[in-house]
């Protein structure tokens, strides 16, 4: 599987399996759980999620496809703008976290613009990576006009 380079020297796979419709109907939990423990077995490493994916229930159905199999993973998991003040990102991490049972989100992303600044959302973003709650961060669904908010230090990156 090819990997492309982060800026900060991580490596993520190319491709990978998204998570959206899953973990909306508890009913199903088990089925999505399948599909996900199929692709792993295809050799599929990147897991593609958001908190918004059935208001977690996404992020809890990897959280049981992955027990036992969260080496050599690489978890992406987005964050709703509602949630992208400083407090709000921490809150939404830590709850990302405790759902798909791991101890860190490999690379995680502000899933589209929202009313928050983003120099506080980075601040936070900054505070998670240094506590290693997660490697990478970034953003999704961004225009480039949304991107003169970035703080200039993370446009380098």
């Amino acid at each position: 599987m090819r990997n492309a380079n982060l800026p900060s020297g991580n490596r993520m796979p190319v491709f990978g399996l998204g998570t959206w419709r899953m973990g909306e109907h508890p009913e199903q939990f088990e089925r999505d759980a399948d599909v996900i423990r199929a692709a792993l077995d295809l050799g599929i490493t990147l897991l593609d999620t958001a908190e918004m994916y059935g208001e977690g229930g996404a992020e809890e159905v990897i959280g049981k496809a992955i027990q036992g199999r969260r080496d050599g993973l690489f978890l992406v998991s987005k964050f709703y703008p509602h949630n992208a003040s400083h407090n709000g990102v921490i809150e939404a991490c830590e709850r990302s976290l405790q759902r798909m049972n791991c101890d860190t989100i490999d690379l995680y992303l502000l899933h589209w613009p929202g009313s928050v600044p983003l120099a506080q959302t980075f601040e936070a973003l900054h505070q998670l990576q240094e506590s290693g709650k997660i490697r990478d961060f970034g953003v999704s669904n961004f225009n480039l006009g949304d991107l003169e908010g970035i703080p200039e230090d993370d446009q380098k990156r």
